[in-house]
């Protein structure tokens, strides 16, 4: 099995090489690591050629946001699965890939999620939210239930199936697809209940009130196009976060 991990970037100079060192310390050796740059302004690119040995692809150029960027990395991958690790995060372990590998032979499933830390952005080690997904159930969508995206590894057939990455979306075009593969299309999916991504704070849909409103308003779009749920689901998906707060253990 061959595994594509896709990074987006831009301007994230000070934590790119942490992104990069988590997935090439990956004890599973058969691991592509796509990497796509909007031509970034800082010492981003820079250092991503310092690392270059460890890279499989990259483009860097003008794009037209992180889906857009994302989109490309989906359309050059080669791996039989297709997994995204954002610049400003870092793999739990260094066993992650090999577990997921060993649980995809064994399940053969469409797709499969884990569980995530939001950790201080200067220090990985101090976990501020713990997102611990739980086993699916398609009527969990109507409730608002979602897996933490940078968890999830599809096949890549089922891009090519049912869709890549809508653009027309600004901030939740993660949960869009996540209706739309596990909802209006059923895919199977496994659950890996363990901590396998920590994620710096200071995501693009919490820096403000303005981008706030408009991860809402986004999400509840979601829902609409692809006929799964309402409001109510918009309102039980923010409700379900407050216990992740309280949470800190795997």
């Amino acid at each position: 099995m061959k595994i594509s991990i896709i990074t987006a970037t831009y301007n994230c100079e000070k934590t790119i090489e942490d992104a990069i060192k988590s997935v090439s310390e990956q004890d599973f050796p058969n691991i592509e690591h796509i990497i796509i740059d909007g031509a970034s302004t800082d010492k981003t690119l820079e250092v991503i050629n310092q690392n270059s040995d460890r890279i499989s692809i990259l483009i860097s150029e003008p794009d037209k946001g992180i889906y857009d960027a994302l989109n490309k990395g989906i359309s050059k991958a080669t791996g039989d699965y297709i997994g995204f690790l954002h610049a400003d995060d870092i793999y739990n372990s260094k066993t992650v890939i090999s577990e997921i590998v060993e649980i995809l032979n064994k399940e053969n499933s469409d797709s499969l999620y884990a569980d995530l830390q939001y950790v201080s952005k200067n220090n990985t080690a101090k976990i501020i939210r713990y997102w611990k997904s739980g086993i699916f159930e398609i009527n969990k969508l109507k409730n608002g239930w979602m897996p933490p995206h940078p968890t999830f590894f599809v096949k890549k057939e089922i891009y090519e199936r049912f869709g890549f990455f809508d653009t027309n979306f600004k901030i939740s075009a993660d949960y869009d697809i996540i209706l739309r593969f596990l909802g209006k299309h059923k895919i199977s999916t496994s659950y890996f209940p363990k901590t396998i991504i920590k994620m710096r704070v200071g995501g693009e849909s919490n820096r403000s009130f303005k981008n706030i409103k408009l991860k809402m308003e986004e999400d509840l779009k979601a829902l609409k196009k692809n006929n799964i749920g309402s409001i109510i689901s918009l309102l039980l998906k923010n409700i379900s976060k407050i216990p992740q707060l309280f949470s800190r253990n795997n």
